[in-house]
């Protein structure tokens, strides 16, 4: 048997043997030369790595010299077809990257497709982390959901519920008269039949005096008993038409309102507080104020009664201060008025106070981007776009009376509690240099 020997020839392009290979199909489509450092796109063209730097460089587009199919991601050299073609035509090889090295300007074109590359690599490397938080965050946001709508749908249909924090005293129905005089005690089983039979409304619940109490057809005539009614009676008068005396009585009193606070000074602390200072100054501004800023000057105290101005507690230098901070740090005040109801709502003070610092972060680094990449002057835009952004939650709130109260609910627990987790995100993607501005006015 005789043995076959395949010789190579460098002036012959033709290759001898049972495969009959020419130097013509291995050649790059825009040089019509033997490839060096053969590059395979998605379409599976391959051309030379640096004719394909070169036409990337005078067409400015990411796309294959032959079909115009777009390439995605960084196309990388075919190292099989790269040995291949080493192996079959040396000399070729070492003749045409010589003169490759040797050309300054097709050197520059590959360094600077080189980056590209690095770029596009790093690009795609932040969009897989950001994908996969963002999938993380979209799993614990999905699951902290579900848990809210199951103890809302516990809290509404609950037998147990307190219907003192679910709706005001003047939408009472006979049964929350009913359940309300259970909730007092055992000691009132001998007058919730009086109750019932009689009919009676939270808004006749609220007129009732030490005189109705004791005549028919009630005849509570146990003095300690008739004033443990008159207190509670007493309690809830007062939750009907001052301050509530906890942020639960406050949204069943007044829903509307607490998604707008909640919203408004979530997302808008300044034109909120304006708002405030403008058109509901004496029922919501000035306890805020009180609460957040006044307790923590020498000159204030908590005992002052309530007919005191908030001009009467305020020097001038005193209220340039608070106007200082409520240009600079409009979230400072939230933390402070939140930080006095520690005791009352454990959890809930702690997650509005994390938010608070998270917001004011965000605003900073907002601020800090615009200012470094010398785009404050688009901060007139910016506003514009934000209000307009607004505009939705605005409608929800006015139209509030409309959408049934479970709803209502549902939404304000879901952002006073959630809000956190977004904010964490969006601080996230700005600390990565993601191209997100996120600016409250």
């Amino acid at each position: 048997m005789m043995d076959v020997q395949i010789t190579v020839d460098a002036d012959v392009s033709v290759l001898e043997g049972s495969a009959g290979l020419s130097s013509a199909e291995f050649s790059c489509h825009c040089c019509y030369d033997i490839l060096i450092n053969p590059t395979t796109l998605a379409c599976g063209h391959s051309f030379c790595r640096h004719c394909l730097a070169m036409w990337w460089s005078s067409s400015g587009r990411p796309e294959c010299p032959e079909c115009r199919e777009r390439w995605e991601g960084f196309p990388k050299v075919n190292i099989l077809l790269r040995d291949a073609v080493e192996k079959l035509f040396p000399a070729d090889v070492n003749r045409r990257s010589s003169d490759v090295q040797g050309d300054p300007r097709i050197c520059q074109v590959l360094q600077t497709f080189h980056q590209f590359g690095e770029e596009q690599t790093h690009r795609a490397r932040v969009l897989v982390h950001q994908l996969q938080q963002r999938g993380f965050v979209t799993g614990v946001t999905a699951a902290l959901c579900c848990i809210s709508v199951v103890l809302s749908l516990y809290m509404w249909f609950s037998v147990y519920q307190n219907v003192l924090v679910s709706k005001p005293v003047s939408r009472w129905s006979v049964d929350d008269v009913t359940l309300w005089v259970e909730q007092l005690g055992d000691w009132t089983k001998q007058y919730r039949k009086t109750f019932r039979q009689e009919q009676i409304s939270g808004r006749l619940l609220s007129v009732l005096g030490a005189e109705d109490l004791s005549a028919d057809p009630f005849r509570i005539h146990d003095p300690l008993h008739r004033r443990a009614f008159l207190q509670e009676i007493q309690n809830i008068n007062h939750l009907a038409v001052k301050a509530p005396g906890n942020l639960w009585e406050f949204k069943a009193v007044n829903l509307g309102k607490s998604l707008f606070l909640l919203i408004g000074l979530r997302d808008s602390p300044r034109l909120t507080l304006l708002y405030l200072y403008l058109f509901d100054y004496d029922d919501t501004f000035l306890p805020f104020i009180r609460t957040s800023y006044l307790a923590h000057s020498a000159n204030a105290t908590r005992s002052n009664p309530s007919n005191i101005t908030l001009h009467d507690w305020l020097s001038w230098h005193q209220w340039a201060a608070l106007l200082a901070m409520y240009s600079v740090l409009p979230y400072q005040l939230l933390s402070d008025y939140v930080w006095d109801w520690l005791s009352v709502h454990y959890w809930t003070s702690r997650i509005v106070i994390l938010n608070a610092f998270l917001l004011s972060l965000l605003e900073m680094c907002s601020v800090w981007r615009l200012w470094s990449r010398g785009q404050i002057m688009t901060l007139p835009k910016m506003i514009r776009l934000h209000l307009k952004m607004m505009s939705p939650w605005l409608v929800f709130v006015l139209l509030w009376p409309l959408i049934p109260q479970f709803i209502c609910s549902f939404v304000f627990y879901v952002e006073l509690y959630l809000s956190t987790i977004r904010n964490i995100v969006m601080l996230s993607k700005i600390l990565l240099n993601s191209d997100i501005a996120h600016l409250n006015i």
